[in-house]
């Protein structure tokens, strides 16, 4: 592995989290639903873990602040422009996907 320094790795992780996110906010077809099933992540759970890392560093931030980040607009708004229903497959695969043994 390249021997890369702090700094700069903390800035190649943050290039490629916002590279992630407009990916995400491009990809209003795909659905958290199928981010779930196949990643077991989804745009609210990045929303958590960004108002957590927040939190942990004493900036007070809340989950709909955090959602607005992630989406690039209120989720309410989000919402009602792209998500869709699940469909029966999909919260067939949500449960198979989530069961514990």
């Amino acid at each position: 592995m390249t021997d890369i320094d702090k700094a700069t790795q903390t800035e190649l992780e943050a290039t490629a989290f916002r590279t992630l996110v407009a990916h995400l906010r491009e990809r209003t077809d795909v659905q958290n639903i199928d981010l779930m099933n196949l990643s077991g992540f989804c745009r609210n759970c990045l929303s958590r873990w960004y108002q957590e890392a927040a939190n942990d560093r004493g900036i007070d931030l809340d989950k709909l602040s955090a959602r607005e980040i992630i989406y690039g607009m209120p989720f309410d708004e989000w919402r009602e422009k792209y998500q869709t229903e699940a469909t029966d497959a999909q919260k067939q695969a949500f449960a198979e996907s989530h069961t514990h043994s």
